[in-house]
């Protein structure tokens, strides 16, 4: 065996050169790799006693993408696409043997071997759409004339990857083999090399591109069916684009076409946005100032109060992962119509097609009810689901703290009250934790981890843990009011509310929230929310719009009615009744309306979210401004190629963010706009969050 690099090997098996990548973890093509399968596949071709090289992988996994580490920095030759040529121009068999993932640039490293095989479990995707790109190294090109234009389209636009199976169906790959994938791969390379006949390359097959050539709507057909999903985002369009010029142009400029979009893209603000984001998923897990030997709790059992919408939700996380879990309700009328409600959602999804009735009955399984706080004595962790009544949470903890483990996990799934009073109430503060799932909880991938002022280390980062394995996306808060998603959310709404009272309609705020980038504006997710959440009817004075909606039984959604009408579908409708309302209110309140801009709404609503943020670093209540981004993109809708709101400031710029801070300040002469003094210091020191 020869050292081509420090990542890659090469040796000769019955006259097949073994080029074997050793990057772990995931054998991303760095520098080393690029290098190492380029000299291995040169020597392979100058040696005559070599009759076909195989590609292979250590580890768990064949090539997974680009060494995305590298992305900003000074390329190293050989690039990918020299590497890639150097495999398409062999006169010898090349096989790829692949295992785990083959996605990215190594998907696109096998396209240029002349045979691919893999193992039943192999996935094999182009995920570049999701770090606002596209596959650079003829992916978008040699995808569609070995899989047809309409998978092709699928798996570009999409990302997700596909397994051997379909790999095999589509002609992706030549065949599935056994366990010892790397004898199985030689052999295979022995049988392709006694051939007489020339090895197939997938650039030139044109076959798979004729039907797309001879009904070229596919292509819009695929825009519209992706449309909705894919609002705002130009990556899943330069695909497209990409793959249109596979079918319409000959291959040599298609790769001029895709080479051109693909810098468009990197030079791009989404894609420096998503990469960023990249990143700031992976750092949210990690918690500075706990020892990494600190041992973890075992969570295996799990208890939910409450079996409405959200605890019904969070029960379903845990069964989903095989855990059991209990959920106590006060009356067998409610748990009977929680327990009812989860398996309906399971059948609703069954009933599309990604669930099994097997693994209905088997998640329905995992979750039992119960009547009696007792029957969660023996669960590691208990989550309390109520609603956000201080009075009832802590009656709920007093009464736990009597019931649980010594050992147990007590968290509340609070939205903003104080984590510390309620643990203030268990001789245990410091086994009580926040876990703040978002609604629907079996959808929704954010979970806000609250450590109180007592919470030990342990518990942290069990739960830290525990989320991952539910498959949530954790970030660690501090305890304020609000927490960190629902704090900067308030400055949204506050504005938001304000600037329809100056004269902005409910729909123009919203559709300027909307074209931003959010799934819905402020009004719209207020009426999903439903404006009865936190009000209090029997002290209602009729003091802001909210109040009056309210007292007129306008809840939102719910009740067809709320700031939009809504119709049967729950479709909104500019209301008038709500346009007079809002009019009549500013009146009262000595509130002379005018025309608004587009740009100041946005202004008025982005501006006080990205200052709060500020003041919660200063506060400490995030550990990292990345981890404030986290928990907007995954709970709250913010536009992913967009970064989040605290990306968002650096790319605009700090000294403009506060530019614009001073002068509403100054035009308003309201203390709600001063700068936090974070936000201050970064923006005159030239410095970023």
């Amino acid at each position: 065996m020869v050292a081509m690099t420090d990542r890659v090997d090469f040796d000769v098996d019955q006259g097949i050169a073994v080029i074997t990548v050793n990057n772990p973890p995931v054998n991303a093509l760095s520098h080393a790799v690029r290098e190492g399968i380029y000299n291995g596949v040169k020597k392979a071709l100058d040696d005559d006693s070599v009759i076909g090289v195989v590609i292979f992988c250590e580890g768990r996994t064949f090539i997974a993408g680009a060494d995305i580490s590298e992305f900003g920095s000074a390329p190293k030759e050989p690039h990918l696409p020299a590497v890639l040529s150097l495999l398409d121009e062999s006169t010898k068999p090349i096989v790829a043997a692949v295992h785990g993932t083959a996605l990215g640039g190594g998907l696109e490293t096998t396209l240029c071997c002349n045979y691919r095989v893999a193992v039943s479990g192999a996935k094999f995707g182009l995920p570049e759409v999701h770090l606002g790109l596209l596959p650079g190294a003829g992916g978008t090109q040699r995808l569609p004339r070995i899989v047809g234009v309409e998978k092709a389209l699928s798996m570009v636009t999409s990302g997700a990857p596909i397994g051997a199976a379909e790999a095999l169906e589509t002609g992706l790959i030549n065949m599935i083999v056994g366990e010892d994938l790397r004898s199985d791969a030689v052999a295979f390379a022995l049988s392709k090399a006694a051939l007489d006949t020339p090895h197939p390359r997938v650039r030139d097959n044109q076959k798979k591109l004729q039907s797309a050539a001879a009904n070229p709507e596919i292509f819009a057909t695929v825009r519209k069916m992706i449309a909705r999903k894919t609002r705002g985002f130009l990556a899943p369009e330069y695909n497209i684009r990409c793959v249109e010029a596979a079918v319409s142009q000959p291959f040599d400029e298609g790769i001029k076409t895709e080479g051109k979009l693909f810098r468009e893209l990197m030079a791009g603000p989404q894609s420096k946005a998503q990469q960023y984001f990249f990143f700031a998923e992976r750092q949210a897990s990690k918690v500075d100032g706990i020892d990494k030997n600190t041992a973890e709790i075992p969570i295996n059992t799990v208890g939910v109060i409450g079996g409405g919408l959200m605890g019904g939700g969070i029960a379903m996380n845990m069964a989903n992962v095989g855990i059991p879990v209990t959920i106590v309700e006060t009356s067998q009328a409610a748990l009977d119509r929680g327990l009812g409600t989860i398996r309906k959602n399971y059948e609703n999804t069954a009933s599309k097609g990604r669930l099994s009735a097997e693994d209905v009955e088997t998640r329905c399984g995992l979750i039992t009810g119960a009547l009696d706080l007792g029957a969660l004595a023996d669960c590691d962790l208990i989550i309390e689901a109520v609603f956000e009544n201080m009075a009832v949470k802590k009656d709920i903890f007093t009464r736990l703290d009597g019931i649980a483990k010594s050992d147990a996990i007590l968290a509340s799934n609070t939205s903003a009250l104080d984590l510390n009073e309620i643990a203030s109430v268990t001789g245990r503060p410091e086994s009580v934790i926040g876990l703040h799932f978002f609604s629907p909880a079996n959808v929704m991938k954010l979970l806000e981890i609250v450590r109180g002022e007592k919470t030990a280390d342990p518990v942290i980062k069990s739960c830290m843990a525990f989320a991952k394995r539910i498959k949530k996306v954790a970030a660690l808060v501090g305890v304020c009011p609000g927490f960190v998603g629902n704090r900067i959310l308030f400055m949204r709404q506050h504005q938001a509310n304000l600037v329809a009272l100056e004269g902005a309609s409910v729909e123009q705020v919203d559709k300027v929230l909307f074209d931003f980038g959010f799934p819905m504006g402020a009004f719209q997710m207020a009426d999903l929310a439903g404006l009865d959440l936190g009000w209090d009817k029997a002290a209602s004075a009729s003091a802001t719009v909210r109040d009056r909606l309210c007292e007129a039984g306008r809840y939102g959604q719910k009740t067809s009615a709320g700031f939009y009408d809504y119709d049967e579908r729950r479709r909104p409708d500019p209301s008038a009744l709500v346009a007079d309302l809002i009019k009549d209110h500013a009146a009262t309140s000595g509130i002379d309306q005018r025309d608004i801009s587009d740009e100041e709404i946005l202004d008025r609503c982005v501006l006080p979210m990205i200052n709060e943020g500020a003041k919660i670093l200063e506060e400490g209540i995030a550990m990292r401004a990345s981890d404030i981004d986290v928990v907007y993109v995954y709970g709250y809708g913010w536009p992913v190629y967009r970064g989040g709101p605290m990306h968002y400031a650096n790319s605009v710029g700090l000294d403009k963010v506060l530019a614009k801070l001073r002068h509403y300040q100054a035009l308003t002469g309201d203390d709600f706009w001063e700068p936090s003094p974070l936000l201050v210091s970064l923006a005159d020191k030239g410095q970023r969050f």
